[in-house]
């Protein structure tokens, strides 16, 4: 199942910050929605620009996904990520799901929809 292959380079490449293999998951012209209410970025460089920066500001990130659903070129999962803010040191805990399309093997399309709290108690 590539899909699956597909969010282990995702999240092993976030939680490692390295923001080229990310990019390595998408097409040349992929679509890349980071927020729900934000802009998509188009194509593998726009993706590399936004995760770059992701090392300078988490760290001690830890990515996992839950069951994959596919549907044609169609495929989701949900997602859970904590990291700790470099800047403040406060632990966070992200949670939401990922819709992505696909083409050949790669990510053609990924929107991704979350939200974020502080952890307590850790």
């Amino acid at each position: 199942m590539f899909q699956k292959r597909l969010m282990e380079q995702f999240g092993r490449a976030w939680e490692q910050g390295q923001a080229e293999v990310i990019a390595d998951v998408f097409t040349e012209e992929a679509r890349f929605l980071p927020e729900p209410f934000k802009r998509s970025l188009g194509g593998r460089k726009a993706i590399v620009d936004y995760w770059k920066d992701i090392p300078k500001e988490q760290a001690e990130i830890a990515f996992w996904f839950g069951e994959i659903f596919v549907a044609g070129a169609w495929f989701s999962t949900e997602f859970k990520c904590t990291f700790r803010r470099r800047r403040t040191g406060e632990l966070m805990d992200v949670r939401g799901a990922i819709f992505c399309q696909t083409e050949e093997e790669k990510v053609s399309e990924m929107r991704v929809y979350w939200h974020r709290a502080h952890r307590r108690g850790v």
